[in-house]
């Protein structure tokens, strides 16, 4: 069997954060999830006594955040691993979406999840030890129309957590992005924050692929609790990667992104070498 660990995971009332830590507590560690309400944090708790353990947090309240962490580190820990989980998607087309709905975006899914790793990494880099799994997307390599504001969001926790992974590399602390493909999760339902349409000149594009996102949600390829397994196995690895795809979708889906940018890149060659003084 494998080393008991204690995670803090954020975001476990749903999705990929309810299975993690549904999964990591059968597996026998201890499970540290921030939730929104009390009730809440005791019908956690009340999965695992004594190794589910439930904190008050909203990943955009800053100034709780270093209370919270510290507090829980010396109630629960020491603690191994950190998943920054909690995060949401928007959908709506640019022109249509206020520039409010984008800070509420990066607040949550970059400025939350940035807040929650600073509070982690002077503990981590003193220990000489831990881990740091950063649940991105597929949408942090590959887009779609109509939910740019999430793409943006990935792509920058994407880029921080690899910067961060060679930052921390040598104080045996591990990075690891996790980008799933389309599970079923509540990510396209109730949790999908949606922006009412408005312009006409969108509604043969997009209209379809709304539509469709809505009758997919629920019946998505990916299975929450074998991505949580999946992670399992990642913070049990000796040599972590710092990317992680989870779901055969995600896979193929970034590979054709990849040979498409290798495409586009050779036909510009010569474009981009001619700049060189």
């Amino acid at each position: 069997m494998s080393k008991t660990k204690t995670l803090f995971i954020t975001g476990v009332s749903s999705g990929f954060g309810q299975a993690l830590a549904q999964q990591a507590l059968a597996a026998g560690h201890i499970v540290i999830g921030t939730l929104r309400n009390e009730d809440a944090v005791q019908a956690f708790e009340a999965q695992a006594p004594g190794r589910a353990h439930g904190v008050l947090l909203d990943v955009t309240d800053f100034d709780a955040i270093d209370r919270v962490v510290a507090e829980a580190d010396n109630a629960f820990g020491p603690i191994d691993v950190l998943v920054n989980n909690a995060g949401y998607g928007h959908e709506g087309i640019v022109e249509e979406s206020p520039l409010d709905e984008l800070r509420r975006q990066f607040d949550v899914n970059v400025f939350g999840a940035v807040a929650i790793i600073k509070a982690f990494v002077p503990l981590f880099r003193q220990r000489r030890s831990g881990h740091i799994l950063n649940v991105t997307s597929m949408g942090g390599f590959i887009t779609m129309p109509g939910i740019a504001y999430y793409h943006g969001s990935k792509f920058a926790l994407e880029g921080i957590s690899e910067s961060l992974s060679k930052e921390l590399k040598p104080f045996n602390v591990f990075v690891t992005a996790v980008a799933p493909g389309s599970f079923r999760t509540d990510w396209a339902g109730r949790s999908m924050q949606r922006t009412a349409r408005q312009i006409a000149d969108y509604d043969a594009s997009f209209d379809p692929i709304r539509k469709a996102r809505e009758e997919r949600s629920g019946k998505q390829p990916g299975d929450p609790v074998k991505a949580a397994d999946a992670m399992l196995k990642l913070i049990d690895s000796p040599n972590p990667p710092a990317h992680l795809l989870l779901g055969s979708d995600a896979l193929k889906l970034v590979r054709e992104k990849l040979a498409q940018l290798e495409a586009e890149f050779a036909e510009w060659e010569e474009v981009s070498r001619s700049t060189d003084g």
